[in-house]
């Protein structure tokens, strides 16, 4: 166990997108040393996350493919990493069953490319670097596949069972990282976190969706009949998690993120509804939730997902600050206030066929 010292260069990729715009942003407000951040900039990659950065001399922007081994290899060279953080992925279940290839390109041979050009990197370095060394691969809860209501929750040891496109290329991706760690003795680490919401998301995750159409006066759609569980684990959690993991988590090892806040889809859209109605009421409907919509479900969508979280509360000492009902509240506060942004994203938004959430 090596601990993070201040000022050290990071490589963060998918830093644009919802959770790694959040991990870079939170990292540079706290000092922490330099971060490369890698991103495509692709529909989920947005600069707008990173406006807050523009005078940041600590964060350098590279617009680029993870599967680029040049880059990413020149990359490495050029600014010495002590870490990289693997955020890039795509993200959306939808999406990845209308084009399933695009998440084989970026999950599975861009996480290869990532590692072999780590390992080369990796084995560049004198021992003390190379002990200091970290991999982290940030994954999700959907490679375990679904939870009937009474199954005990996912542990790092829970049977790898994807049920969509999206989840079986993140769960490959894991095995090639798992697989890296044994074969090469590259210095990873792997996270499985349950769903994110807060600031930042794009507007086709259930969430945003919700407050979006509710602002437009259009319809909530809910997949099925809306009792599907999540457990809804805030950004802010999820990265300081990372942060707790990356400086005191044993190589090798995997660390399940939750938040023990399990919520039905439904009980999830009204309790935004009722935010909704007590900050902006509106002057057509009697309450927002007037406009839920049950439409078809789809394809393979899992029942529940539920994190057991005892291993890193137990080796690392972390466990979640935010309960869902602040966070859901502040979520929403920062959504009104920030119209712009979401008017920039609206622009840039999916057909209706991925408008509906996970």
């Amino acid at each position: 166990m090596t601990s993070l010292k201040v000022n050290e260069t990071i490589l963060v990729t998918g830093g644009a997108g919802f959770i790694g715009s959040n991990f870079v942003i939170n990292w540079l407000n706290q000092s922490l040393g330099k971060v490369v951040n890698l991103d495509l900039l692709t529909y989920a990659g947005n600069e707008n996350n990173l406006a807050s950065l523009v005078n940041n001399k600590d964060h350098i922007f590279v617009k680029g493919n993870i599967a680029d081994d040049k880059l990413v290899s020149a990359l490495m060279l050029e600014y010495k990493p002590r870490a990289i953080i693997n955020f890039a992925a795509e993200s959306h279940v939808d999406r990845s069953i209308e084009n399933p290839g695009e998440f084989i390109t970026t999950n599975i041979n861009g996480t290869y490319n990532l590692l072999e050009c780590a390992r080369k990197y990796w084995l560049s370095l004198t021992q003390e670097k190379k002990n200091h060394f970290r991999f982290l691969h940030v994954s999700t809860d959907e490679v375990y596949g679904s939870l009937e209501m009474n199954d005990p929750a996912f542990t790092e040891i829970s049977p790898y069972q994807p049920n969509s496109p999206y989840s079986a290329s993140k769960a490959a991706s894991d095995h090639l990282v798992r697989a890296w760690y044994h074969t090469y003795y590259l210095p990873v680490l792997i996270t499985n976190c349950s769903n994110n919401y807060g600031q930042f998301q794009h507007p086709e995750k259930l969430i945003p969706l919700t407050i979006l159409n509710a602002l437009e006066g259009k319809t909530l759609p809910i997949y099925g009949d809306g009792k599907n569980i999540r457990d809804w684990l805030h950004v802010d959690d999820h990265c300081s998690a990372i942060r707790e993991i990356l400086n005191k988590g044993k190589i090798g090892e995997c660390y399940n993120i939750g938040s023990n806040n399990e919520r039905t889809n439904v009980k999830v859209v009204e309790t935004i509804c009722s935010i909704l109605d007590k900050l902006i009421p509106s002057s057509t409907i009697n309450s927002y939730k007037d406009l839920i919509r049950f439409v078809k479900d789809r394809a393979g969508h899992d029942r529940r997902y539920a994190i057991d979280a005892r291993k890193i509360y137990k080796d690392i000492g972390w466990t979640a600050a935010i309960p869902f009902e602040q966070g859901i509240e502040k979520t929403i506060e920062w959504y009104l206030a920030n119209r712009s942004w979401l008017d920039k994203i609206k622009a840039r938004r999916a057909n209706n066929n991925t408008e509906n959430h996970p």
